[in-house]
Parts: structure tokens; sequence; C-alpha cells
């Protein structure tokens, strides 16, 4: 994804209205989830939860829409749902702050 000039970080960019899609590479069965800067123009996030069950992917969703003060239902897994590397649709009326992702921000 190609980064705006708006400040957008590399791994967010809109895909239609009210639409973002963010680029993860899901790190699973950390000691707790959280964010861990970006690697290869993608958000890196730790998983506290194992990649069994759809675990992670659902604490993947659970720990983005947090962070981002949504409602879980607003934030999905589109692809790569047996891989480290994911995309996510978050939806929202406005852009989300992404700086709420603590140091994953930009």
């Amino acid at each position: 994804m190609d980064r705006p000039d708006s400040g957008r970080p590399e791994w967010a960019a809109p895909v239609g209205e009210g639409q973002w899609a963010v680029l993860v590479r899901a790190v699973p069965g950390a000691r707790k989830s959280a964010c861990e800067g970006t690697a290869d123009g993608r958000l890196k996030v730790r998983l506290a939860a194992p990649a069994v069950d759809n675990k992670a992917n659902k604490a993947l969703e659970d720990f983005v829409a947090s962070a981002l003060g949504m409602r879980r239902n607003r934030v999905r897994i589109v692809s790569g749902h047996t891989s480290r590397l994911k995309k996510l649709i978050v939806e929202s009326d406005v852009e989300p702050s992404w700086g709420l992702l603590g140091t994953c921000g930009k």
C-alpha cells in the first residue's frame, strides 16, 4: 500500500467509503498481546492467543478493535486466515486514529 501524504501509516489504506485495509504480521503465542512496530510494511502484532482453533484470529480482531476504540464487529480479517500475514478491514465513518495502536502509529 502506498503511504499517502496524510501521515497515514504505510500499513493502512482506504479501500472504500468508510473502509480501511490494514496489513498485519501476526505473531501468536506471546506472553501478552501488544503492538511491536512494523515489519516489511505491515503492522506487527504479538498475540497472547495460540494459533489454534481460530483463537489468534479472534484475538487479533479484538486487539485492533480495542486499540482503535471501536466495536469488535467493525474489524474483520479478509485474507490470511491461516497465515501470519493478514489483511484486515476496519470500518468507520471517520478515519481511525492509527496512533492509538501505540508504537505502531506510523
